[in-house]
């Protein structure tokens, strides 16, 4: 049987050895409650998502910079992991194709909403631990937030004016 998910796998940098979390993932509560073929949605490993992608996040900051002080590690992992920043990566990836959807919203364009996008990008993170550990999340993290780490560290407070004072 032929996997649908094979490209964002690739996108993402981890292949799923048990499809349904992958599938749980990208399934969003208004899918849920119109259809009788989804009794789950991906609101519970967005949670699991959050806090393991935090963790991961964390302690490649605190290795990879041991000069920074508890704020300045707290401000990068911010930057990281808010949901602006997962959306932009939710969505270079092409998440939003992948996202079950019920019909209201997706004709209003939830494919391409920022909440949904960074909630279906953590649900998956979730998915990927429940899946493979702490290595799955460490994969998913190389590929997708390893780039933009330096970015954020330069990034000092531009948007955050009360931050800067």
């Amino acid at each position: 049987m032929r996997n649908p998910y094979r490209p964002l796998e690739k996108s993402i940098g981890y292949k799923f050895r048990r499809r349904r979390h992958l599938e749980t993932a990208l399934t969003h509560r208004s899918f849920r409650f119109e259809s009788e073929e989804s009794l789950f949605d991906n609101q519970r490993l967005e949670f699991l998502g959050d806090a393991a992608l935090g963790l991961v996040t964390a302690h490649r900051l605190f290795e990879q910079y041991p000069g920074f002080e508890e704020g300045d590690l707290t401000r990068v992992r911010s930057r990281l992991t808010n949901l602006k920043t997962l959306a932009v990566l939710a969505a270079r990836v092409d998440l939003g194709t992948y996202l079950k959807l019920g019909r209201g919203e997706h004709q209003s364009g939830g494919q391409q909403r920022t909440s949904n996008l960074g909630d279906a990008l953590e649900a998956v993170i979730g998915a990927a631990f429940l899946d493979g550990g702490l290595k799955a999340v460490e994969k998913i993290f190389k590929k997708l937030f390893a780039p933009e780490v330096e970015p954020a560290v330069n990034d000092r407070w531009t948007d955050n004016p009360k931050g800067a004072l």
